[in-house]
C-alpha cells in the first residue's frame, strides 16, 4: 500500500477510535499559578495521562492499521 493511503488510513483509523471515545480529556494549555499549592503538580499529572491516553489511541489504529495489510497481503 502507498504512503498517502496508509497515512489515510491511519488518519480514518484513529479518528473513528476517538469518536469511540466517551470521555476523552483534552490538555490544559493554561499553566496554573504556582503558590506553593499542588495545583502544578495535578495539572503536570493531567496532561501527562491526557497525552498517554493519545499515545494509546495512536498505538492501536497502527495495529490495527498492521492487520488491515496482513489480511489484504494474505491470498
Amino acid at each position: 500500500m502507498s504512503t498517502p493511503n496508509r497515512r489515510q488510513r491511519l488518519h480514518e483509523l484513529l479518528l473513528a477510535l476517538i469518536a469511540r471515545e466517551e470521555d476523552l480529556d483534552l490538555m490544559d494549555e493554561g499553566l496554573p499559578e504556582s503558590s506553593g499549592s499542588a495545583e502544578p503538580a495535578r495539572w503536570l499529572d493531567r496532561n501527562r495521562r491526557a497525552i498517554q491516553r493519545y499515545r494509546a489511541l495512536v498505538r492501536t489504529a497502527v495495529t490495527l492499521d498492521a492487520l488491515v495489510d496482513a489480511e489484504q497481503a494474505d491470498p
